[in-house]
Formats: structure tokens, sequence, C-alpha cells
């Protein structure tokens, strides 16, 4: 069960704003000589060529919904950079982040006043890269991947209008998945809890012997199996969509009908509360109360148990993620930082685009007690807050693992829309209640998925 993705594709949306973003909307956001997106911009943001000039005048600085939680360390980290640079002035504003996003994150592009360094997920990027509206970071400071583990640098790569993939973005922040289980629970099971499953069928048919341990008293898991698509079928390496994204192929594997058979079996097994099925809820409630022993694959759940239940956080226990045929651990598209090729003070943006995310202001973030996320560089990854372990502390052993995880860990993973997801979720819903046979419900969901995807262009 997986929590906490950080990013999710809203494929109606992107469909529009690539739409709209690639139709050359003119406008000024300058005297420049070059064009991006039909705005007007200095020639040294566009094009080859590293970027050259003086860190200075006054930029604008976008976050998405951090003000009101971290006001003192982004002031902090502000306030260290226009110290570094007097010329430099850095204006911060934090934007909801709701679902209209990348549509008005795209009408400000068009009108030629996006932010000049902003805070985007994977879906802005992607419109914003094809419509021309980010700096090519990795050709105007050819040292920028440095700091960064080479799998998030890779993914913060997004294509141009020619399908060329090009680095428009700095991997930021971002969460990470592992096991968390109640020990005494998996030990009434005739579990071993110091060997965590390897696979998802292993880790179902642990699932298999809680339930027939549990009895209805306490169970493995919760049945909605909205938690788990696309994530297990990630982790198994089982293809979903087809390399353009406009297609479904996950009915294609084998594995896809075993995966609903097992998820139907458990559920009439009683692994899974019957009443959860449908629930949106996630495990940590039933979880702190110590009715199920597997608890959310979130490292921040580990925290909450530790804060809201003590008593079963000492009998909490964590393990990595079945790495299945994957072969590594995964991990969710990291938050990023871009810099427009609008901005008129594109090498005062670029300098703060990197101080923003260098090890050391990444490091701090990440310690700050009201947030539990993992940075995306690797020095930061090898700091004593991460590798450290308090004892038998499972949150400290938690972080260690998520850290060291992240390293080597895959972060492609696939994103799907609500509409698509659901439609999905829908049919193995239908199988884990007997009402259609696995074979036919994963036939009816590509289906249904590849009706979405077609309308979604």
């Amino acid at each position: 069960m997986r929590a906490g993705r950080l990013t999710a594709s809203v494929a109606g949306i992107i469909a529009l704003t690539l739409t709209a973003a690639g139709c050359g909307l003119s406008g000024s956001s300058g005297d420049g000589d070059s064009t991006a997106g039909g705005c007007k911009v200095d020639k040294g943001n566009v094009g080859s060529g590293k970027l050259t000039g003086d860190v200075k005048g006054q930029i604008t600085f976008q976050t998405t919904n951090l003000k009101k939680d971290f006001g003192d360390f982004f002031n902090g980290v502000i306030k260290s950079f226009e110290k570094a640079h007097p010329g430099a002035k850095v204006k911060w504003i934090d934007d909801p982040g709701d679902n209209t996003f990348t549509q008005r994150t795209v009408a400000d592009a068009q009108a030629c006043t996006l932010p000049d360094v902003i805070n985007i997920n994977a879906p802005t990027a992607t419109a914003l890269t094809k419509a021309g509206y980010l700096l090519d970071l990795s050709v105007k400071d050819p040292d920028v991947a440095g700091p960064f583990v080479p799998s998030f640098w890779k993914s913060a790569t997004f294509k141009d209008a020619s399908g060329k993939a090009i680095h428009t973005t700095l991997p930021w922040y971002t969460g990470g998945v592992l096991l968390t289980y109640n020990k005494d629970l998996l030990d009434k099971a005739g579990i071993d809890p110091a060997k965590p499953p390897t696979t998802l069928f292993g880790l179902f048919a642990d699932y298999e012997k809680i339930a027939k341990a549990g009895k209805g008293k306490f169970y493995a898991t919760m049945a909605n199996p909205i938690w788990r698509i696309p994530a297990d079928f990630d982790q198994m390496n089982i293809k979903v969509l087809s390399a353009d994204g406009k297609s479904a192929v996950f009915a294609d594997d084998p594995r896809t009908v075993q995966w609903v058979s097992w998820m139907a079996k458990l559920y009439k097994e009683g692994a899974m509360p019957k009443d959860s099925l449908s629930s949106s809820n996630d495990p940590s409630t039933l979880y702190s109360q110590g009715k199920v022993a597997y608890g959310s694959t979130n490292p921040s759940f580990v925290r909450f148990v530790k804060q809201n239940s003590p008593s079963v956080y000492a009998k909490t226990a964590v393990g990595q993620q079945p790495y299945d045929a994957l072969g590594r651990a995964s991990a969710g598209a990291p938050q990023y930082i871009s810099v427009a090729a609008t901005s008129k003070h594109a090498p005062v943006a670029l300098a703060f685009a990197e101080f923003l995310t260098n090890a050391e202001n990444q490091t701090a973030w990440c310690k700050d007690p009201n947030v539990v996320i993992f940075p995306t560089t690797t020095d930061s990854l090898n700091d004593p807050f991460f590798q450290n372990v308090t004892g038998s502390d499972p949150f400290s052993q938690a972080r260690k693992l998520v850290a060291d995880q992240l390293k080597t860990a895959d972060t492609n993973q696939t994103n799907l829309s609500p509409a698509v997801q659901n439609a999905i979720v829908a049919q193995v819903q239908l199988a884990m209640q007997g009402k259609k046979s696995p074979e036919q419900a994963v036939k009816d969901a590509q289906a249904k998925a590849d009706e979405l995807l077609k309308q979604a262009g």
C-alpha cells in the first residue's frame, strides 16, 4: 500500500495545456533579441551557450503551498542568497497548488509573466518544456548536474517541441517507500518480522497467513486497490502504458491477472476489512489501534504512529519494500525547481535555483521537524541525519533505509490520470467482490483505460 505519492498525472489538463501552450501566443517580457514560447527574451536565455551575466536584479520565486509551515526556513534561504549576492533581490510568492495549477501556470507563461524560479510537478514541467518556457539548465550551466543523485537527475528531463529530452528542471525533494509492520501481529501469524518478503506475491502470502491467524480480530492491510495501482505493477516491472503513453498494455502481462487473483483471494479470506474495499482511508487509524498488521508505506507514517500511538510504535518495525522484478526501490517523481526562459534576470534566477537546491539547503530543510521528506543530492543522503540510527528506533531506521534506497532508486514511475486509475481500480474491485473473474476484470480494465486515454488524446 503506497501513500503520499508526490505527483499525479492529470491527463485532461495536460492535453489542454499542451495544446494551448504550443499555439505561440505573442507577448513581451522585455526588449530581448529572441523568443521563448512567443515571449521576447534576451538571446542568452535560449539556444546554445552557457548563460553569462551579473547576478543582479530582482526575481520572483514561487513555491507550492509551503509558506504557511516553512516561512522561516525559506526566508532564511533568501536572506543568505541576497547576502552572498548584494545586487540580487528575491520576492517569494506561494501558490495553493490546486488541481488547476498546470492550467494556470501555462496561462501565466503565455502572458509572459511566469515566475523567474518556480516549484513545479512533472505534469506542469511537461507542458512548459514542450512550449519552450523553461531554461535548458544543462546547456546554460554544464556543471549543474553535479550535486544530484544520478537517477533523480535523469528524471529531471522533459521533451521539447521536437521531442528531444532536455533538462528543464532541478530535482528538489521527494518521498520514499518502505514496509511498516506490527511485529506482534506477524508473530501471531507465524511470520518472522526480521525477514520481510522480497516479492509482492511473497507479501501477499504473508497477508494470507495473517488472515488465518486474525480471524476477523485483526487484518493484514486495507482492501482498496487504489493504494496499489499502478505502484505494485511498477514494482513488478509490469508495463502499464505503451511507450507513447496513449494506450494501456498491462493486460498483456499474465502476472496482472495473477495479481488480481491474489487480491480477490485475500479479500475473500478476510485479510482485509470488508468495509475498506472502497474506502479512501489509509491504514493509519486501524494500524494505530493494533488492528492492521501492515501500515502505510510512507516514511512519515512511522512518525505519525510514534506521535499518536506509543504502545503500537513499540511493536513497530520497518523493512525494505519488496524489490520484486524491478530489482531496486522505487520513488515517486520528485518536486522540481525550474527557471523561466522568460526571466529578465536569468543569471540571478539560475543562481538562486542552484542555491536553493544545493546539498546544504536540501539537508537543512529535511531536518525541519515539521516535515518528513528526502533530498535529491548525494551529499545530503550521506549526511549523519539520515545515516545515524538511534538504537532500535523505527523512525530513524526508516530514515536511513529510505535514504540508502534513494541512492539507486527508480524514479520513472507510471503516472495515471485519476480517471484512468479509477477505471482500473473499479474493475479490480468487482473481481475482489466475486462479480467478475480476474481475467475478465483485467480485460475490461484495459479496455476502459484505453477509451479514456483515447479521449485525452
